[in-house]
């Protein structure tokens, strides 16, 4: 449940949030399936008043200005519900994003992308959600949370949604931290 204001967030978006999540454009990890023109993969940080994180429906674009980031200000894992201001409304995934901002607090940076190869090469192999845990949902926010608590995911900073077919989440104290989780995988 997404309660939208449309008017401008009033948050200055990084640069390098900016600069992630269009380079992990470029990659392909996040985008648009041609097949049938669903977007998939989306980037946050944390700010003062909230989260900012990229738009519903903005994977089809090569690069984004400020205005195609929404800013998260209020939130209730347990009801499904958020409260987000912009031009565009935040992502479906962002109750994921922000269980993993509960969980630790010293998370400044998560990116959510899909690559079936790294995805199918990590599973188990890293922490790995339940596969009947479906994205974008509170189970999958608890999910996280479990994680936390019962895995390696706060050292190993990466975990495959394994109900999330080429879902993966990257995590650090910064952007750059999460890519550089990542950005190694790419080049196995």
């Amino acid at each position: 449940q997404c309660q939208w204001t449309e008017e401008p967030h009033g948050v200055e978006v990084p640069q390098d949030l900016m600069h992630w999540r269009d380079r992990m454009h470029a990659l392909g990890l996040i985008g648009v399936y041609k097949s049938d023109g669903i977007g998939y993969g989306n980037i946050s940080i944390k700010v003062a008043d909230g989260m900012l994180i990229s738009g519903t429906q903005t994977g089809h674009l090569a690069s984004l200005t400020p205005d195609q980031y929404s800013l998260v200000t209020e939130y209730d894992i347990a009801t499904n519900s958020l409260h987000c201001l912009g031009r565009v409304k935040a992502s479906a995934e962002s109750l994921t994003h922000l269980a993993f901002y509960e969980a630790d607090p010293s998370i400044q940076g998560v990116i959510h992308i899909h690559d079936l190869e790294m995805w199918q090469d990590l599973m188990n192999k890293v922490p790995t959600s339940s596969a009947a845990v479906p994205y974008g949902t509170p189970e999958m926010a608890r999910e996280i949370t479990r994680l936390f608590q019962e895995s390696h995911l706060p050292m190993k900073k990466i975990m495959v949604m394994a109900g999330h077919s080429e879902g993966l989440i990257a995590f650090g104290s910064d952007l750059e931290e999460a890519a550089a989780v990542i950005l190694p995988l790419i080049e196995r």
